[in-house]
């Protein structure tokens, strides 16, 4: 017995110490990603655009992307259960299902009016909502959860490293809201690195993708009907790791979880344009409008498996160089 407790006490003593080196760690880690996303995101309201850009370009970047009214779009339906409910330079969707449905990401204030109404106006019931999963703990991904689940009474779910995030983020300014207090959820469902999310007919998989925050996730195994046809698709996309060589290593680690991934066929994106030139063949905005245009026999323009494979195989060979960059620097 006086054996055990030593080698507990022991353990606990090494534990602590390891204990204390990861958070410093991981305090690092968060700090360096949350300067990167700040300079993103000033670089962002800066950038060049031309009138002539595509509209999913002008309302992410540039001057008029941090405009109120440019926003307001309307809701359209993109398969027969999925649904483009936000506002324009962040997305927010809601897959349906015969037992209720699933939305992903809730944009922010002062857009939760406009996602409110949307979902009314594509003849969806708010309370048929039963999960709203947040993609990561930035303020255009959550800010709106709170808000829309005392809309809804769906469950929020988030990584519990992305909850911290938003625990943390809860009262500091809403940089689109005037400066205005930013309003958060309670700490709801965790989801961890294999979880499954079930709900009628979808049987999602959820994966992590440490780097641009801490907890950032994407999923797998959205499945997308066009009438008798069935498409398989991916919300989220990876990303790259957090700053320096342990977040160069994660961003490799992340890529080649992403090109695990087999037979997509949509790529269900959190923002309509993709930095830093456009996803090929269109962003959301772009391809809703082919889809609107869309005749008897044409392809469904969401539908782009080779643009999605060259994007993820992409991802893995930008992670691979940042990687070699990153070892050089450290040797």
């Amino acid at each position: 017995m006086r054996k055990f407790w030593v080698l507990t006490a022991s353990c606990l003593v090494a534990a602590s110490a390891i204990g204390s080196a990861a958070l410093a760690q991981n305090a690092e880690a968060e700090a360096a990603a949350a300067k990167a996303s700040a300079a993103a995101a000033a670089a962002r309201a800066k950038a060049q655009v031309s009138p002539n850009d595509p509209l999913e370009k002008i309302c992410r970047i540039g001057p008029r992307s941090r405009e109120t009214e440019i926003q307001r779009i309307e809701p359209f339906k993109v398969f027969d259960n999925l649904y483009h409910v936000g506002p324009c330079y962040v997305t927010s969707w809601v897959l349906t299902t015969p037992q209720g449905h699933i939305m992903f990401d809730t944009s922010q204030e002062p857009f939760i009016g406009l996602i409110e109404e949307n979902i009314r106006k594509v003849g969806l019931n708010p309370r048929d909502i039963k999960y709203i999963v947040v993609n990561h703990g930035h303020t255009d991904h959550f800010g709106g959860a709170k808000r829309l689940q005392e809309f809804t009474g769906a469950r929020v779910v988030a990584t519990p490293q992305d909850w911290k995030m938003i625990e943390d983020t809860a009262g500091k300014p809403n940089n689109r809201d005037n400066g205005k207090p930013t309003d958060a959820p309670k700490r709801d469902m965790e989801v961890r690195e294999g979880d499954r999310l079930d709900l009628g007919d979808q049987h999602l998989i959820i994966h992590t993708a440490p780097g641009h925050t801490p907890g950032n996730l994407f999923i797998e195994g959205l499945v997308l009907r066009d009438g008798a046809q069935t498409y398989r698709g991916i919300w989220g996309g990876g990303g790259l790791g957090a700053p320096g060589l342990a977040g160069a290593e994660q961003g490799v680690k992340n890529a080649e979880k992403l090109n695990a991934v087999k037979g997509v066929q949509v790529y269900v994106q959190t923002h309509a344009w993709q930095e830093p030139n456009g996803y090929p063949g269109g962003g959301v905005h772009e391809r809703a409008k082919k889809l609107a245009n869309r005749k008897a026999g044409d392809p469904h323009p969401f539908v782009d498996p080779a643009t999605w494979e060259a994007r993820a195989t992409r991802q893995l060979e930008t992670a691979k160089r940042v990687l070699a960059e990153e070892q050089a620097k450290a040797k």
